[in-house]
């Protein structure tokens, strides 16, 4: 039987990668492609196809000047054979360049940065939400590249106008798929009938739920941006339809309903924790907003051991906030309680699981215990 090739491909819902050389085995030099129109990079996913049984060294070379090179050291990347389980894989980071290590068991294999979930799974998740009861679409509008902006609105039938107004959403930045894996943890629990917690929130609030507010970057494989090199979690101030319509769109959606919450779902390259960034730096931070804050990560630490409170991003001075930011921007127009939650690429120092790592099972389960931190203080809202 003729040899095969080594062949790298990620022309793919997701897929971001240029290979440079796949002539040998231990010396394949790959780059990351660019997000459009912005000097921002750092998500990768492709397949390797005639790697059987072979020990391949897959050097991404343009790592060291990727948007959070720091990010690189202590992490490795995931594969998968079946694009359904992912694993993580020997991977080092040395002079700049990225080295992924492995022997595949089959002739076709997927690396990552995170495990993948393309818009082909987002609509497969959105299709099988609508045939729950509870469950309303509706579509914020179309993003530059035409793509449907899914928000899912949820509540139980005796609604009422007493009723919270709790807005969720997660993928702002693409390459952050963990958001995706969470909001599939935290829709199915709260659709499960059986659920206490879910039950008693939804009698409380109504919940408007977009899991994906970037649909073009992910499509395009992106780390940050959207179609045309927008940051949207730096277009909260002054978002417009020609460069930043996925937040122009979210934005009057939460004026016209007048949120009481805002849960902003990330994932952070270099920090090997969970963690919340809040408003603090914001000129209406206030004793009650503390409290909020306080009351919501106490009960999620108390109700899953994956998420902790030492370690996270420095609190901003007093009136110093970015006011372009997604949490800041709306802490202070709806003077709510606003966070955003950052989920690791790498694994949770404290919590670790050597295979897997950080995982979407992981993610999953930290959206399931969003739901007991999100009771613990709607009633105060």
């Amino acid at each position: 039987m003729q040899k095969q090739a080594i062949n790298i491909n990620s022309e793919f819902d997701g897929g971001n990668i240029h290979c440079l050389k796949s002539e040998q085995f231990d010396d394949i030099q790959l780059e990351i492609k660019i997000d459009n129109q912005s000097d921002f990079y750092q998500w990768f996913y492709f397949r390797a196809t005639g790697v059987l049984e072979k020990n391949c060294s897959y050097k991404i070379i343009n790592a060291g000047n990727s948007a959070y090179a720091d990010g690189w050291n202590g992490y490795n990347a995931v594969a998968s054979y079946d694009r359904k389980f992912w694993f993580r894989v020997p991977t080092s980071y040395e002079n700049g360049v990225l080295t992924i290590n492995h022997c595949s068991e089959f002739n076709s294999v997927y690396y990552a940065y995170f495990a993948p979930y393309t818009m082909e799974q987002h609509a497969d998740f959105i299709a099988s939400t609508l045939e729950h009861p509870l469950v309303e679409l509706n579509v914020l509008g179309q993003s530059i590249d035409g793509q449907d902006i899914d928000q899912l609105i949820i509540t139980s039938t005796d609604d009422s106008l007493s009723k919270k107004k709790i807005w969720i959403q997660g993928r702002q930045h693409p390459g952050e798929t963990q958001a995706s894996w969470w909001a599939e943890g935290f829709i199915s629990r709260l659709l499960d009938d059986s659920d206490a917690v879910s039950q008693a929130l939804l009698k409380k609030a109504i919940f408007y739920v977009v899991p994906n507010l970037n649909p073009d970057g992910s499509k395009r494989g992106h780390l940050r941006t959207n179609a045309v090199g927008s940051n949207l979690n730096r277009e909260w101030l002054t978002p417009t339809m020609e460069k930043s319509p996925e937040v122009f769109l979210a934005r009057k959606m939460m004026e016209d309903i007048n949120i009481d919450m805002c849960l902003d779902v990330h994932g952070d390259e270099d920090l090997p924790y969970n963690f919340i960034a809040g408003a603090e730096g914001t000129k209406a931070w206030s004793d009650k907003k503390a409290k909020w804050q306080t009351d919501f990560t106490d009960r999620l630490k108390l109700v899953n051991p994956d998420f902790q409170t030492k370690i996270g991003y420095p609190i901003d001075a007093p009136n110093s906030a970015d006011m372009t930011i997604c949490t800041n921007y709306i802490s202070e127009a709806f003077d709510c309680l606003s966070l955003t939650l950052e989920m690791p690429f790498k694994d949770t120092i404290e919590t670790p699981n050597e295979l897997e790592g950080w995982s979407p099972e992981r993610c999953q389960n930290l959206g399931v215990s969003c739901l007991d931190a999100i009771l613990a203080v709607v009633d105060d809202l």
